[in-house]
């Protein structure tokens, strides 16, 4: 859009800006509300509603800073790269009908390893320990990982997919196949999503009714935005924003592709997930550029830069780093001359590598951060990044998820790029690669861990048994109903009324909904325990004169 006042444009920026550093955030946010609700009751359309402009939500000067070595943090991570590539590699060399999965996590690696660095706490004496739901396709990258940590065998790799005598590791996750390993099953089918949300609900219960202590567990949930399409997927989240599940975090890997094409070629899926997360009032944070772009947007004060990213759509930003720096620049910065000018005195090999925030720690860790400190609300990091980032050949096309060999040239430019210490002779080999106990690499994985409990993923097959009433708790039912036909819902009904007063089980039962309880005779249920609600009950019910009324 023309902008056909320049000078007044600018004086309301100016005012803005004026009030944001005088007045502060809320201030501002007042003002624009109210300009808001005027522009409504005049009937003038908003420019943007649930949705804002295409790039980071949190700017620089509010992200948080990483703690941690960032040059040791690369070379742990280039490790578990290689190793997850070589473990899928190896496995169909040696039998090409196995499969796997490549690129999904070259390009989710940096996600996983600021969580495992510094926010994925370990059960402990003191603390349950995150739940954690990986993105199935991803798994290769999480075993590369534990090896790296000495909990997986090279044996064990070299069985990626053949784990049916016992000595493999599964194609997924799956706590049957690993009953020590994972936590939850997963895989691409939106089982994970909808699981981590009705998990995230019961914790909360059970923080609210004091079983487990409040505030400390938290959810992880990782998800492909090619999987936002099933129905699954989405289909709670609605749940979770009412009930303000703020232990819940999802992080949804946007690389753009789903298996053989983009997922939305002609729009763009980060701002179609923000829409629809804030409507189901979730904390939306979007994690787009990298850290090496901050220098352009802080020169973007007449706008331009922004209008550019967001009329440009994702099967354009697939081309660009498909393509080279080259591309980039004629097709990205080329569509304004005024922008082409900004990147003049870059090298075609500087605009190449201008990143996206998925792959940049220090953006990935102030979202993460921002995310464990926000209150009220569930939260989701939407991260753009490239699919089989790194991994040559394959990097950003549609090919790029059914990957599993990576040819010898793009080998050699993967182990360069990542500083893997493997020379040109030992490539076809596809070794693993492990450090010596006492180096730096592995005093710095074992001190991350440790301040977080320890190894993850872990799952402890051990729980405690709550005694089971006697007999005696439900001789009334047992007696039967007499004469008197009842339904097995009634009986049900009865069953739970009983149950419910036992002092050990009791305390336990939850109590979600009540939509046929006054049918099946239930409605005693209503007072004595109440209907679950977080919140307890802000209103009167209508039936408060009534002996069986609607309690919350």
């Amino acid at each position: 859009m023309q902008d056909l006042d320049p000078v007044e444009t600018q004086e309301w920026l100016d005012a803005l800006e004026s009030v944001l550093d005088r007045e502060g955030e809320d201030r501002a946010h007042y003002l624009m509300t109210r300009m808001g609700e005027l522009a409504t009751r005049s009937g003038t359309p908003l420019p943007y509603g649930i949705t804002t402009p295409y790039r980071n939500t949190i700017p620089v000067t509010r992200e948080a800073k990483m703690p941690g070595d960032l040059f040791m943090e690369r070379r742990i991570r280039s490790l578990v790269r290689w190793n997850a590539l070589a473990m899928v590699m190896r496995a169909n060399l040696k039998d090409p009908d196995l499969g796997g999965h490549i690129s999904t996590f070259a390009s989710s690696a940096t996600l996983y390893d600021i969580g495992f660095n510094y926010f994925f706490q370990a059960p402990t004496e003191e603390h349950g320990g995150d739940l954690i739901y990986y993105q199935g396709h991803a798994s290769p990258g999480i075993y590369a990982r534990a090896f790296l940590e000495g909990r997986l065998t090279e044996d064990q790799m070299l069985n990626f997919r053949q784990e049916v005598d016992g000595h493999g590791l599964s194609s997924y996750p799956h706590p049957h196949l690993m009953p020590d390993f994972w936590q939850f099953p997963t895989v691409s089918m939106g089982l994970g999503p909808i699981t981590a949300i009705y998990q995230a609900r019961f914790m909360k219960y059970l923080e609210n009714r004091g079983f487990i202590p409040a505030g400390k567990q938290r959810v992880w949930c990782f998800i492909g935005d090619g999987e936002c399409d099933e129905p699954e997927t989405l289909g709670a989240i609605s749940l979770a924003g009412r009930e303000n599940l703020d232990n819940l975090v999802f992080v949804i890997n946007c690389n753009l592709q789903r298996l053989d094409g983009p997922v939305r070629g002609n729009g763009k899926i980060i701002q179609e997930l923000e829409g629809v997360f804030k409507g189901a009032n979730w904390n939306v944070n979007k994690v787009v550029w990298g850290r090496l772009w901050d220098p352009l947007f802080a020169a973007d004060e007449d706008g331009r830069m922004q209008r550019r990213m967001d009329e440009a759509i994702d099967g354009e930003y697939q081309n660009y780093k498909a393509k080279d720096g080259a591309y980039v620049r004629k097709h990205f910065f080329g569509a304004d001359p005024e922008l082409l000018k900004r990147v003049e005195k870059m090298s075609d090999e500087e605009v190449w590598k201008l990143n996206r925030g998925g792959h940049d720690p220090y953006k990935v860790y102030a979202a993460y951060h921002q995310a464990v400190n926000h209150k009220g609300q569930p939260t989701v990091i939407l991260a753009k990044t490239i699919k089989g980032y790194g991994t040559g050949a394959g990097e950003a096309k549609n090919i790029a998820h059914n990957t599993k060999k990576v040819d010898i040239d793009s080998l050699k430019k993967f182990r360069d790029r990542f500083d893997i210490p493997v020379n040109d002779s030992q490539l076809e080999e596809l070794p693993f690669y492990r450090p010596a106990e006492d180096s730096a690499e592995m005093k710095y994985l074992r001190k991350c861990r440790d301040k977080l409990g320890g190894h993850l993923p872990q799952r402890r097959p051990k729980s405690f048994s709550i005694p089971t009433p006697p007999l005696e708790t439900l001789k009334a039912v047992l007696d039967g109903s007499g004469d008197r036909e009842i339904s097995t819902t009634m009986a049900f009904g009865r069953i739970l009324s009983q149950l419910v007063k036992d002092k050990d089980l009791g305390k336990r039962i939850v109590p979600i909904l009540a939509d046929e309880a006054r049918t099946f005779g239930m409605e005693g249920m209503f007072r004595q325990l109440g209907i679950y609600s977080p919140v307890g009950q802000l209103y009167e019910p209508v039936d408060r004169d009534q002996v069986m009324y609607y309690r919350e």
